[in-house]
């Protein structure tokens, strides 16, 4: 996994008025981008260097676009940015229980730290750990599920905390080695649907050298009975970890393992 250097709220101020405008321009004919160039023209008036008038008319016409799609200013942005990153932290706003047991490892991580999230539900562990400052990298078969995810990543601002991957996970772990050690891994058994008991096995294992002492392990809805992945498969695979179980929705439950520290 790749470490970002995280922009500046300026950056992302410049990128959002930048990606406002672009759109505008995409939505509307020909016509309408031409007469907005007439209007700029007049504005800035005769007698400059031809090539400096391209220059300038072309940022006259998005000082013209910005001014009709009522785009806020920077103090303003940034204040409901700030707003919004409050909310963004709540579980509850990426369609996730407000007890998720997620939450357990937010505080491991100290606002930072790179996870892995793969399986069911993707999208909102993805987003929720992101906006909580973790760097992540999902992995998932659907490449509509990884672009709509992307999407919303980039919408709230949190694309350079994102990466999306499409496919499987135990093909994406071939032969890979992260740039930085994993504080967190979360999934779910459809991750490891498909596989031998063996598979699962060197999957783990992979994901389990790989991360840092004092990392967590999350297995989401763990089925009493499921022939894919059961409680008991994963207390032996995770031998020598910390084990917890924490109650999900009916019979379901979150199987948690803490890598001692050395």
């Amino acid at each position: 996994m790749s470490s970002h250097h995280p922009r500046s709220l300026r950056h992302e101020y410049e990128l959002y008025v930048e990606r406002e405008i672009e759109d505008y321009k995409n939505s509307v004919p020909r016509s309408a981008l031409l007469s907005l160039a007439d209007e700029a023209m007049r504005r800035l008036g005769a007698g400059t260097q031809m090539g400096m008038t391209e220059l300038l008319l072309a940022a006259e016409v998005d000082k013209l676009i910005a001014r009709r799609l009522r785009l806020p200013m920077y103090d303003t942005w940034r204040k409901r940015r700030q707003r919004n990153a409050t909310e963004m932290q709540r579980p509850e706003h990426w369609g996730l229980r407000g007890d998720t047991p997620l939450k357990a490892v937010i505080p491991s991580l100290s606002g930072s730290g790179s996870v892995l999230v793969t399986g069911a539900r993707v999208e909102g562990s993805a987003l929720y750990l992101a906006a909580n400052g973790c760097a992540v990298t999902a992995v998932e078969p659907e490449r509509e599920v990884v672009e709509r995810m992307m999407e919303a990543a980039r919408d709230a601002g949190l694309d350079e905390k994102v990466r999306g991957n499409v496919g499987e996970l135990h093909t994406y772990l071939h032969g890979w080695t992260p740039t930085n050690p994993l504080t967190a891994v979360v999934c779910t058994p459809a991750a490891f649907a498909g596989l031998s008991a063996e598979e699962r096995t060197r999957v783990i294992e992979v994901l389990k050298s790989v991360t840092t002492d004092g990392g967590m392990h999350l297995v989401e809805t763990i089925v009493a009975g499921s022939s894919m992945m059961d409680e008991e498969e994963l207390r032996q695979q995770y031998d020598g970890w910390t084990i917890s179980i924490v109650p999900d929705k009916g019979a379901s439950k979150t199987f948690v393992a803490k890598k001692a520290v050395a």
